[in-house]
């Protein structure tokens, strides 16, 4: 290690142990040094002995800094990995970083703008409007145009921050499996590469500036969600510049109500966006917390969604729409088997699962849910209670499932905040229903057939050809099997012939070879001959 890295990692053991995390570190003879040697190296006392666990671990993510604020975020979308008391604490998460010098960030803008500001806006401001972990925007205006724009730009010294801190957690999720029971379970470097990928891909702007054309393009003109306009002739790996907004923040509800929003259609909205971002776009926001989301300020009684910070999105394929669509169906009815099958099928469990066994459990984790009332029931727990089932049957973990899930469950308690009463599973059944008629009956066939149309119109001219290509390449293909066909069994019949000629050589020449061993009296030489000429004619015949 070098003196740098040396120095974070005791900066990272300092924090963890001055909120008791070395509890986790597994009593066994092979942690035997490393507890020994924390009593003996680091006299760190346990400062927060009165709060749980979960908590010490959120507010110990929190002091370590942005990167691992980052991870901790990550952490809690995997709720396969935690227990629900840590899964929960990390949720909460907050990604609130003090801003870094406006001075510094204008002098970045202009070297990746390649120029001085004043050539494209007017009234920038040098004091951060929000920062976060990985970037923070300021606000000015477009020369040409007058329009109020915010320009996010990258932390300049969060590169070689993430290369330190990457390196650290890889070389613990190298311990991790030796040090804990469940090590190789918890799968530590698998869990450090996604999230250095999530970091890698929210370090380039260009690509959240095209997740949020494609969304906005999606949401044209809907009166259920609006998504700021980018304007990509500004925009940079390190630099984005979009449409400025103004709105109420979603968790400020006292503001919503002072305004007279109209509570209840906003959180049937809430659920709507999510099932027409994922069943009718396969492309949703998946960085949906109240951070990220604004109401806008016109038209209270037919309230409008702000989604803004793209840089998360996730996408399902037909396969898993359908699958998760049917089986979201089927809980609601309350068919458990069909929920198994659905399992199988998709091949989300092995195809050797007992779907008797696997139906047993699911209907045992659901049953008890059902019992209560509908708009009691967390849709995104049935979720997560059915991942958890599937678990034990060796489900493996779906990626994009995840990310859903997490959205999932950001919309819901969104949801329950702005309306309690919100009944998920009457606004969200509906819809299903009618995608999933959609997706099977005579409307998707149509769909299809316009679809496919142009491809058809342009390769219907070249029809009659490809039709007397086939015809004729079968008739050659059955005239070259016919030939092949006549070889083999002409072969066949020479090899037949051959192996005859050299059974009867053989025969001549061991007679005329027994009768001269004998000493027989008048021997007949030419039995010998004959035997040999005719073993050889044999022989030649095979080659």
């Amino acid at each position: 290690m070098t003196p740098g890295e040396l120095r974070r990692l005791y900066l990272i053991v300092r924090v963890f142990l001055s909120y008791g995390l070395d509890e986790l570190i597994p009593k066994m003879r092979l942690t035997l040094p490393l507890r020994l040697g924390r009593h003996l190296f680091f006299w760190i006392p346990n400062r927060h002995k009165d709060q749980p666990l979960g908590e010490r671990i959120r507010l110990a993510l929190q002091e370590l800094g942005p990167v691992w604020i980052k991870f901790g975020q990550m952490m809690s979308t995997r709720r396969d990995l935690f227990p629900p008391m840590v899964a929960d604490q990390l949720s909460m998460l907050q990604d609130r970083v003090a801003p870094f010098d406006g001075a510094l960030a204008r002098k970045h803008i202009e070297l990746a703008m390649g120029g001085p500001l004043e050539r494209w806006f007017e009234d920038f401001d040098q004091n951060a409007l929000a920062s976060a972990s990985i970037a923070q925007v300021h606000t000015a205006r477009l020369k040409d145009t007058g329009k109020e724009v915010v320009i996010k730009v990258i932390r300049p010294d969060i590169r070689p921050i993430i290369k330190a801190d990457m390196r650290l957690m890889y070389r613990l999720a190298g311990w991790l499996p030796k040090l804990l029971p469940d090590g190789r379970r918890l799968r530590p470097r698998e869990v450090v590469r996604d999230y250095e990928k999530t970091l890698l891909d929210e370090l380039n702007l260009l690509r959240e500036a095209a997740n949020a054309i494609q969304l906005r393009r999606n949401f044209e003109d809907s009166p259920m969600l609006y998504i700021p306009e980018i304007y990509s002739d500004y925009c940079y790996e390190s630099v984005l510049v979009m449409e400025r907004i103004y709105g109420v923040p979603v968790s400020d509800i006292a503001a919503l109500e002072q305004q007279g929003t109209n509570l209840k259609l906003l959180a049937e909205r809430g659920v709507q966006v999510f099932f027409t971002q994922v069943f009718r776009d396969s492309f949703f926001h998946a960085d949906m917390h109240p951070g990220n989301i604004f109401v806008s300020y016109d038209h209270p009684e037919d309230p409008c969604y702000i989604g803004i910070d793209c840089g998360i999105v996730g996408s399902l394929n037909k396969d898993d729409k359908r699958y998760l669509a049917e089986n979201f169906i089927a809980f609601f009815n309350r068919d458990y088997r069909k929920v198994a099958e659905l399992h199988v099928d998709s091949g989300w469990v092995p195809r050797d699962t007992n779907v008797e066994e696997f139906e047993f459990a699911i209907r045992t984790v659901c049953e008890p849910i059902f019992e209560k009332p509908l708009a009691e029931i967390s849709f995104g727990n049935v979720l997560l209670n059915l991942f958890n089932t599937a678990r034990r049957f060796n489900m493996e973990v779906q990626p994009q499932l995840v990310l859903l899930q997490k959205t999932l469950l950001y919309i819901e308690g969104l949801g329950r905040q702005l309306y309690p009463q919100l009944d998920l599973w009457t606004t969200a059944k509906p819809f299903l229903e009618k995608w999933m008629h959609e997706q099977v009956g005579f409307p998707s066939v149509i769909r299809a057939l316009k679809e496919k149309a142009p491809f058809w119109a342009e390769k219907l001219p070249e029809l009659p050809e490809l039709v007397y290509e086939s015809l004729q390449q079968h008739k050659l293909l059955q005239e070259n099997v016919s030939k092949m066909t006549a070889q083999l069994q002409h072969q066949q019949i020479r090899q037949g012939q051959s192996r005859y000629l050299l059974g009867i050589g053989a025969v001549l020449l061991l007679s005329g070879t027994i009768l001269m061993v004998g000493n027989v009296e008048n021997f007949p030489a030419w039995l010998i001959s004959a035997g040999i000429v005719t073993w050889i004619i044999g022989w030649k015949r095979t080659g």
